[in-house]
């Protein structure tokens, strides 16, 4: 059973995305399953930091895009919005070039907090970062 309250299609996410940090970084939308939503960015001179290699900063920002939106789809967003309380990540694998896919897939959701995992992982499948994201459902006033 799907666990959206307020399901998007990848057109709804990309439109949410425009000129947002998620535009700039390059970041794509791929897949939204029943508990799921998975994105790719790609490793260039937007999301590498000075030695070559991807920024933790990107990766943390795929991760928070990737928590953040399957967040927002577990609330009737009429109602409610989330806010991000904590995120983090352990870098694990360099990556020089090509791009990152994340899946974001969640540990607890719950009334008035979520707690979400997001694995970015390289072409080679293999993971380049681990992050978890909690963030607050709170009433929009």
């Amino acid at each position: 059973m799907p666990l959206w309250k307020s399901p998007a299609t990848l057109e709804d996410l990309r439109e949410r995305s425009r000129n947002t940090l998620m535009e700039h970084l390059g970041i794509e939308y791929l897949e939204i399953g029943d508990d799921y939503v998975k994105a790719r960015m790609p490793v260039d001179d937007r999301t590498k930091q000075t030695a070559g290699i991807l920024h933790g900063g990107a990766s943390a920002a795929l991760a928070e895009t990737l928590g953040s939106i399957a967040a927002g789809l577990c609330v009737d967003r009429e109602r409610q919005r989330i806010v991000g309380l904590e995120i983090n990540a352990n870098h694990i694998r360099r990556v020089k070039e090509g791009w990152v896919t994340g899946i974001t897939r969640p540990i607890h959701v719950g009334k008035t907090t979520q707690i979400w995992e997001i694995r970015i992982c390289d072409e080679q499948e293999k993971l380049v970062c681990i992050s978890r994201l909690t963030v607050a459902n709170i009433a929009k006033p």
